[in-house]
């Protein structure tokens, strides 16, 4: 058997890296900074979230509106930047785990290429990454990325369950990357992610919650559990 020619190491974000999920914090920590008086809206996300968790609205949606009503439905880059950073190193400071952290380093030290595959949008979780030294970020995008604003809209999918997935493999296609040619490792705490463990050559339940603890154990995937 031939060696691969590339060592792919994707990791989830959300609860897996991080101790806490990072999307409302971040909405919070960014109205509070550039808008306080948007804080009023928070009991109007909470009805948001109840919308979703009895399927209403789905979660793309959900995750519109949260924005619209915490940012606003078009903010300048320029100002939001500076509190994605100051954000970054809040999560890094308060909310990394710090077995995820000698993870990562391993699979670097190894000769893993490192993929952050992440429902988070890619508006604040590039800087994150940047701090943690990964190679790629797959996350939720906005509409017009390139332009100098963000509107709370979501381009394409949100990178959750088998659009992950799917992302994930046309991350590697315009990488040149075949799936022959690659050896996978993949870590999540979410049976959401059970699209992506199953594509992986190694697939780690990471301080999983129980239904994906439950499928590790029928599928035989290790579980870790990072402090």
């Amino acid at each position: 058997m031939s060696m691969p020619s590339h060592k792919l190491a994707i990791y989830d974000m959300d609860r897996t890296i991080t101790i806490r999920g990072t999307y409302t914090p971040f909405l919070l920590h960014v109205a509070a900074r550039m808008a306080p008086w948007r804080l009023i809206f928070a009991p109007l996300v909470v009805l948001a979230m109840l919308a979703y968790v009895t399927k209403l609205i789905r979660r793309k949606t959900l995750k519109e509106i949260n924005q619209r009503l915490m940012i606003g439905g078009r903010v300048s880059r320029a100002r939001l930047n500076p509190h994605i950073e100051s954000y970054a190193d809040a999560v890094m400071a308060n909310n990394a785990r710090a077995g995820a952290l000698a993870r990562i380093a391993q699979d670097k030290a190894e000769g893993y290429t490192l993929v952050l595959a992440t429902a988070s949008y890619r508006l604040y979780v590039d800087a994150i990454a940047r701090r943690l030294g990964f190679d790629a970020v797959i996350a939720t995008d906005h509409l017009g990325q390139d332009l100098d604003y963000v509107r709370a809209r979501i381009a394409g999918d949100n990178c959750y369950d088998a659009a992950k997935l799917r992302m994930i493999t046309d991350w590697m296609a315009s990488q040149g990357i075949t799936r022959e040619a690659a050896y996978i490792r993949a870590y999540s705490d979410h049976v959401s992610d059970a699209p992506m463990l199953e594509f992986a050559d190694e697939a780690y339940a990471a301080n999983p919650h129980k239904p994906l603890a439950e499928l590790a154990g029928e599928k035989g995937w290790p579980r870790v559990d990072w402090g």
